[in-house]
């Protein structure tokens, strides 16, 4: 019984093996593709920002240079997290979750607008939901799986996530910041998904998000007018927004080949956010559409590189957390790039690795950390494996029967609760 996905290997319980031996560190495929992405991210914004940077800060170079320095930053923190055992994230989560409530609540009492929102500290250095989408990710992963045989009761799974996810999200949408409200209410029902929820309360969960989303949006000025700009824009595409107007108009000049690095004219003349929401109209008129691709690839090789992570993960905490971490980064890639064609409705959220922001790089590339050190985890349990002899499910399955079976595609859409070892039927 289980749903279908690109991992491909049971979600097991945690459990840390008697014996490990040391292993080779993470994964250096992700490695890799996280390099290029830093790379590429920092060469764009170099040609993105200077003139936003000018006019705003006085100097061509503020921008890229703060950049840089979230950039290492946050590659020290990507470091130090890949040699703490997930595991330990346990002991941190509550506290974590606390420290991003006192956040947004602190965010909203200091009142600092910008952009007709009350979203950072600061001067706009440190946004506090991006650090809400990281921590729950890691609470929910480390609530879920504690949870785990309950999920199929909805007084202990589903109400109890709904508040959580209701709490966060409700502060977020105060600043008011719909597109990280919306993108904490997916994880949180992504999360409960791959954890192994009944799949009669997930369909519950996303009717009940869907009527709040619905509400949301009669009740703020500003979603109504995303809304409306987007059916607009769908019905005729010349009465789409100015903003998707100006990214539009950078991506038809852009081609198939793209004007050249640093040769773009749309980020100087009209499109809004040129270094930040609006950076991938800026690769596309300057890299041309082959240029888009490769950079739709790198994020490609970084989910599948992610979810390999997730279907190895030596037990079901590891494999959710990886799983989730990897879809906050891949979902808040794909929802920047379709806002830019006008796919989806305009949403602020940034373009990994490749938007300027200290916030969401710093979160981000945690995230990454997060995954090398379940990664390093996999390979010491494997090693270990090898050294005893031990078959891989042999004894664990006779503990615990998988919530969600985390297989490649297996056509049958069932997500099985937690049985007892007798009735396990392979």
């Amino acid at each position: 019984m289980g749903i279908g996905t690109f991992i491909n290997q049971s979600v097991r319980p945690a459990a840390t093996p008697a014996r490990r031996v040391r292993a080779p560190s993470g994964d250096l495929v992700l490695v890799a593709v996280v390099i290029a992405l830093g790379i590429f991210g920092l060469l764009m914004l170099g040609s993105a920002s200077p003139d936003f940077s000018q006019q705003t800060y006085g100097s061509a170079t503020y921008i890229i240079i703060k950049q840089l320095a979230f950039m290492a930053s946050g590659t020290l923190i990507a470091f130090g997290i890949s040699r703490i055992d997930y595991h330990l994230w346990r002991k941190f989560a509550v506290p974590l979750m606390c420290v991003t409530v006192i956040l947004l609540i602190a965010v909203l009492i200091s009142n600092d607008v910008r952009n007709n929102a009350v979203r950072t500290f600061f001067g706009g250095s440190v946004q506090p939901s991006e650090l809400a989408k990281l921590a729950t990710i890691i609470y929910l992963s480390i609530w879920l799986y504690s949870k785990r045989e309950h999920l199929h009761d909805i007084q202990l799974g589903l109400m109890p996530l709904a508040f959580i996810l209701g709490a966060i999200g409700g502060l977020i949408v105060l600043q008011p910041d719909l597109s990280a409200a919306i993108t904490i209410f997916i994880l949180g029902g992504l999360l409960f998904f791959l954890a192994g929820g009944d799949m009669r309360q997930i369909i519950l969960f996303c009717i009940v998000a869907l009527a709040a989303g619905w509400l949301v949006v009669q009740f703020s000025s500003t979603g109504k007018a995303r809304i409306g700009s987007y059916i607009a824009g769908l019905k005729d595409p010349l009465k789409s927004s100015s903003h998707v107007l100006w990214s539009l108009e950078a991506i038809y000049k852009g081609g198939w080949f793209g004007v050249g690095i640093g040769q773009a004219t749309t980020k100087l003349i009209g499109l809004p956010f040129a270094a930040t929401d609006s950076i991938f109209a800026v690769v596309v008129e300057e890299l041309g559409l082959f240029g888009a691709l490769g950079l739709t690839g790198l994020y490609a090789v970084l989910a599948w590189r992610g979810l390999k992570i997730a279907g190895q993960a030596p037990d079901s905490l590891g494999s959710v957390m990886a799983a989730g971490l990897t879809f906050w980064i891949v979902i808040e890639a794909a929802i920047n790039m379709a806002v830019m064609v006008g796919l989806l409705p305009f949403a602020g959220n940034a373009l990994p690795f490749v938007s300027a922001g200290g916030s969401n790089l710093l979160s981000t590339l945690a995230a990454i950390g997060i995954l090398l050190n379940i990664s390093r985890q996999s390979g010491q349990t494997a090693s270990s494996r090898a050294g005893t002899g031990t078959t891989p499910e042999s004894k664990e399955r006779k503990m615990y029967s998988a919530s969600v079976d985390l297989r490649r595609w297996n056509r049958r859409r069932s997500v099985s609760r937690t049985r007892r070892p007798a009735n396990h039927a392979k």
